[in-house]
């Protein structure tokens, strides 16, 4: 059904449109057309999950005479790992403004490009301030993804499947994270690679990755919401029309009719001001939700998983070249949390598997502390601990992007998830890398279990918040979970007839 202009200009200015644009991508059935969406957007975090996980592993063979820069260990998983999420933060906020301003696809293809020429400096690093500059420049062009890649998936998915995809599509991060601790295991290798060259062969093999990535995203549309709420509506029209038709050859059979309309007054963009009054002013509960799972999952992430090789090489001994083994155990933990547990987020509900997710992985990871504490583990049992912490830590943390994403009105989007990932990753990722390093630095036991233990309380607490405000957006359309703010309201219409 096309959009219904009730005033001049609605095709590509601005005036009043009456649409069905939202519930006739809701009804869509899952499609090839589906798959290319997920291929062409969410393998970027495969490359995230990798450049992490290259950096996390390299980080003694950084520090090691030889290998080309005169770094420590300790910089390179505490400041360097510090800078890369205050880059993050910071392309969060200016892409996230972007992307509600200009459109999901410029920005998705610009943030990518972004993301892959620093990764290639960072591989060309010959000083430490080199290194540190283009892990905020690569964290930059990573933030702007998030902002990016989000709004456009929860758009472009239909409301039956989108709390599964959201969150596989984010734990797709640790498919990279596995093929990033399994290549360093041979890019350390001195058998193979000079000390200097191997972990820059790792960054560049990223590059190449990205590259591919890319050629895939061009394919990847506008998001249609996004279309018709910025004076684009006959576009938006076109664009879902020949999805269907591409969708109901593929079936064999017509598609049902969609259940609804919604008319809205068009405009160009949404002011700083209007963002921040509706997101704090009309949804302060919802607001007090995506800070705590923000954090949460920020400090438990991005300080202990940046560390963990160091913590395997400072308190077991393991040789700088192995951790990459024990680090793809536990990240094929993180992945297979989301894979397994997504569809539960659909069908259970959104809040009884957010607070339980995070309270389980918080709980678990109290009494991971505790063992390590006492001296009962080793780097065998460590790690499998870790991986049941993170299997549903991870599931958790996959559903704090997909919470902001759709529990705030569709022209705040983007800027919303960009500034509760930069708000808590602030809070939890600058600062946890900074104290953590500090921590597992002193080699002292009880210094590290204090790391555990408050990444583990910051989890739970989230989970509590969660179990109280967490909103049940499962199989309901972005539109009746949140009316957008050009929404025309009924007395509207009235006063218009």
């Amino acid at each position: 059904m096309p959009a219904t202009p009730s005033s001049p200009g609605s095709g590509t200015g601005t005036g009043t449109v009456t649409t069905a644009v939202p519930a006739r991508l809701d009804r869509l059935p899952w499609s090839r057309w589906h798959w290319m969406i997920v291929i062409g957007l969410g393998t970027v975090w495969i490359l995230d999950g990798l450049e992490v996980t290259i950096v996390g592993n390299v980080a003694g063979r950084l520090a090691e005479e030889g290998s080309g820069l005169d770094i420590t260990a300790a910089q390179v998983t505490g400041v360097a790992a510090a800078l890369y999420v205050a880059g993050a933060c910071s392309g969060a906020l200016f892409f996230g403004w972007l992307t509600d301003r200009y459109g999901r696809k410029k920005l998705f293809m610009v943030t990518l490009m972004v993301y892959l020429g620093a990764t290639a400096m960072t591989a060309l690093s010959f000083e430490s301030w080199w290194f540190f500059l283009f892990r905020f420049l690569t964290g930059f062009g990573i933030g702007g993804e998030y902002a990016a890649i989000n709004s456009a998936i929860d758009e472009l998915i239909p409301s039956l499947y989108r709390g599964r995809v959201d969150l596989i599509i984010n734990g797709s991060y640790w498919l990279g994270a596995i093929g990033g601790s399994l290549l360093s295991i041979v890019m350390l290798d001195t058998d193979i690679f000079p000390k200097d060259l191997g972990w820059r062969l790792s960054f560049a093999l990223g590059v190449v990755l990205g590259l591919v990535i890319l050629l895939v995203r061009r394919h990847v549309p506008e998001s249609p919401r996004w279309q018709f709420i910025h004076g684009h509506g006959e576009e938006a029209d076109t664009l879902v029309t020949a999805v269907e038709k591409e969708i109901e050859e593929e079936k064999g059979e017509k598609l049902p009719p969609p259940a609804g309309e919604i008319t809205i007054h068009q405009r160009k963009s949404i002011g700083f001001g209007t963002i921040a009054k509706t997101v704090f002013g009309r949804y302060p509960r919802r607001a007090a939700l995506g800070l705590a799972l923000f954090v949460g999952q920020a400090f438990l992430y991005n300080a202990i998983t940046f560390g963990f090789g160091t913590i395997l090489i400072t308190f077991f001994d393991v040789p700088t070249g192995s951790t990459g083994y024990y680090f793809a155990v536990i990240a094929a933990g993180n992945f297979l949390g989301p894979l397994l547990l997504g569809k539960l987020f659909d069908t259970v509900g959104r809040r009884i598997m957010i607070a339980g997710t995070y309270l389980l992985s918080g709980l678990l990871l109290f009494a991971t502390a505790w063992l390590f504490d006492r001296g009962s583990l080793s780097a065998t049992t460590l790690t499998a601990c870790w991986c049941v912490v993170l299997f549903f830590a991870s599931a958790g943390a996959s559903s704090a992007y997909l919470t902001v994403s759709e529990i705030f009105p569709m022209e705040t989007r983007a800027m919303a998830i960009a500034f509760f990932y930069a708000l808590g990753t602030a809070a939890g990722g600058i600062s946890g890398p900074l104290v953590f390093a500090e921590l597992t630095e002193s080699g002292v036991v009880g210094d590290t279990a204090l790391a555990f233990q408050i990444g583990a309380a910051l989890m739970c607490a989230a989970g509590i918040v969660a179990a109280f405000l967490a909103v049940n957006a499962e199989r309901r359309s972005l539109e009746d979970i949140a009316e957008p703010l050009s929404a025309v309201r009924p007395e509207e219409k009235s006063a218009g007839n």
